[in-house]
């Protein structure tokens, strides 16, 4: 996973969207999308619907899953198919990193920035009035991180729905939400990529590249060494159990330390909002100037473990468990490339093909407070997912 500063943003950054800068930029675009993503092909499903919602001027807030960085691109190119724009919401770390090149064509692209571990009353504002009053579709990803998983969401954040929710309380117009899946397959076969990497990985943790064994096995074996080491650091041990099971478990055990260490009380919730929470009470002690030196290294030190959590909680660990797919196995080696390799982003080692599918739109009701929120949450994650089990893929 990208690891981010976790700080209070130092600004927001606004959109500067309009029709006449994207039809601009639509080389760059293409030019993303098949030298940086090797994306050849993008097929479409229930274009429809989202058409049908833009057509009656209703409020649009489109909800896809986010397995990868091509997901913004995929999401553009439908959007050049309608001849109309969008919204994005992005975590303002991606702002924070680009040079004044890529910050022109962020913003031109109607991308504004999110503090995704505080209140951002900014953000949800220009949210909220997006849906209210502009012509275009507001994108936000409920995941919030990229996972790397191309088959299944992970637990979806309030922050969409309840975002649609107060749009929907002052809103002269109709707003909805239009679930949207996304898939990724290889048009041609990268093994030969996969083995190097494979190599490399192997090498980097002082072994021997392990050849004789086929592929699924080599990963297998590699992520109970990893998870092997990350054990023995923060239990004194490894553990006993299925890899899934020992990687819960260490998860479980360094976020309810520092659960316990903050008087968090907030073991019902997903772990990724148990992770936020901490975070922010994190990001809270290290820019305390009342704290010491050593209080403040030591929040940066949770900031740390809080990132291995994350990190542990986008492996499945079933590696041996099915026959995997060549996506399946490029996911996790793609995953082991950004942690192990420490490298920004995962290599793309061939060309793909990307399926998106919108669903059926939901219409955002105001009323049932939190629970109605929850209620609507639940039913995106729920949708999407079902979007994903029901593309079929060559």
């Amino acid at each position: 996973m990208d690891a981010q500063p976790y700080q209070t943003p130092p600004r927001s950054w606004a959109p500067a969207l309009n029709q006449k800068r994207v039809r601009f930029w639509r080389w760059a675009r293409e030019r993303i999308r098949l030298k940086y993503h090797n994306l050849i092909e993008v097929e479409v499903h229930g274009l429809e619907n989202l058409r049908r919602c833009v057509d009656a001027k209703q409020g649009v807030l489109i909800t896809p899953n986010h397995s990868c960085h091509a997901d913004p691109t995929v999401l553009y190119w439908v959007a050049d198919q309608l001849k109309m724009p969008l919204y994005f919401m992005a975590a303002w770390q991606i702002f924070s990193k680009a040079n004044w090149f890529r910050l022109m064509f962020l913003r031109h692209h109607g991308c504004f920035s999110v503090d995704r571990d505080g209140t951002d009353i900014t953000a949800l504002r220009r949210s909220v009035d997006i849906l209210r009053r502009e012509p275009y579709p507001l994108v936000i990803f409920p995941e919030g991180e990229i996972y790397h998983l191309n088959k299944r969401v992970t637990p979806f954040h309030d922050g969409p729905a309840a975002i649609a929710r107060s749009a929907a309380k002052g809103a002269d117009r109709p707003i909805a939400c239009v679930p949207c899946g996304i898939r990724y397959e290889y048009t041609e076969n990268p093994m030969e990529e996969l083995l190097a990497l494979m190599d490399e990985l192997e090498e980097q943790i002082l072994w021997r590249p392990k050849r004789s064994l086929i592929l699924r096995k080599r990963i297998y074996q590699f992520a109970e060494a990893i998870l092997g080491l990350k054990e023995t650091e923060y239990l004194g041990h490894t553990q006993s159990g299925t890899l899934p099971e020992r990687i819960k478990a260490l998860a479980e055990f360094i976020l309810s330390r520092l659960e316990d260490a903050y008087g968090i009380n907030n073991r019902a919730a997903s772990l990724p909002e148990r992770v936020k929470a901490c975070r922010r009470h994190a990001i809270q002690l290290t820019e305390d100037g009342t704290r010491s030196e050593v209080e403040q290294d030591a929040a940066k030190v949770d900031l740390d473990d809080l990132f291995i959590v994350t990190q542990l909680f986008s492996y499945p660990g079933t590696y041996a468990s099915k026959k995997p797919t060549i996506e399946d196995m490029a996911e996790v080696l793609d995953k082991f490339e950004e942690d192990v390799l420490r490298r920004e982003t995962a290599t793309v080692r061939g060309a793909r093909r990307a399926v998106i599918s919108f669903g059926e739109p939901i219409p955002v009701d105001a009323g049932k407070g939190k629970a109605g929120t929850h209620e609507l949450t639940e039913r995106l994650e729920h949708e999407v997912q079902t979007l994903l089990d029901n593309l079929e893929m060559n």
